[in-house]
């Protein structure tokens, strides 16, 4: 049995368990995961079995229990320093910092009227002036930090490598791709890189294999 055991909602359409998810494949540490089907009408009560707020995702290390998708990413972050989960550079890494809180915390209308499901396709289903906005906002900040700090970097993200920063958008590249939504070159290229990840195609897969079918994010 791992240190560490990760508790997630349905792989196809859990963003919030995605993220975290990502940034514990980064650190290299062996663990544990359980997948806690949502909507149904015994969830809350197998939720709150292992998470105090009654929600998911959370992390159990040890005799310590890290609820939150942000706050595990940023515990990963000081347990696997030589990761660099965070970028290195201090203004960097205050604006991945920034960015991330972003992504935890806004973009509602893209949320409710886009939800994650990573094996199906809707083109342009759900595009409202509002999502609009919401797209608009997330590529001028894709393209503000790979023109600052990803040109002539080492890898292909936001800020060279893979940080905190591209876990928090990884749904949103899945919610790109299931409503097939017109990206510019240097978005569509960074978009790519995110898919390509190995955990992120791993994460994939087993969404795809998933019986669980969630109706609310169906169309």
């Amino acid at each position: 049995m791992a240190d560490f055991t990760i508790y997630l909602g349905n792989k196809n359409y859990s963003s919030w368990s995605l993220r975290p998810w990502l940034v514990l494949k980064a650190t290299g540490f062996d663990f544990d995961e359980v997948v806690i089907p949502l909507d149904q009408p015994t969830t809350k009560a197998e939720i709150l079995r292992y998470s105090p707020s009654g929600r998911l995702p959370v992390l159990h290390h040890l005799d310590r229990i890290i609820w939150d998708g942000l706050a595990i990413a940023e515990y990963l972050a000081e347990l696997a320093p030589e990761r660099l989960l965070w970028p290195s550079d201090p203004v960097a890494r205050a604006l991945a910092r920034s960015i991330s809180a972003e992504m935890h915390a806004g973009f509602q209308a893209l949320r409710a009227h886009c939800p994650m499901n990573i094996r199906s396709s809707f083109p342009n289903r759900g595009v409202t002036p509002e999502v609009q906005a919401d797209i608009n906002r997330i590529a001028t900040i894709w393209r503000d930090c790979r023109k600052r700090f990803g040109e002539g970097a080492v890898g292909p993200f936001l800020f060279g490598g893979f940080t905190i920063a591209d876990a928090m958008f990884a749904p949103v590249v899945s919610r790109f791709r299931t409503y097939r939504l017109d990206l510019d070159e240097t978005c569509q290229a960074y978009a790519d890189a995110v898919w390509s990840l190995p955990s992120f195609q791993e994460w994939q897969a087993a969404a795809g294999r998933e019986p669980m079918i969630v109706e609310d994010a169906e169309f």
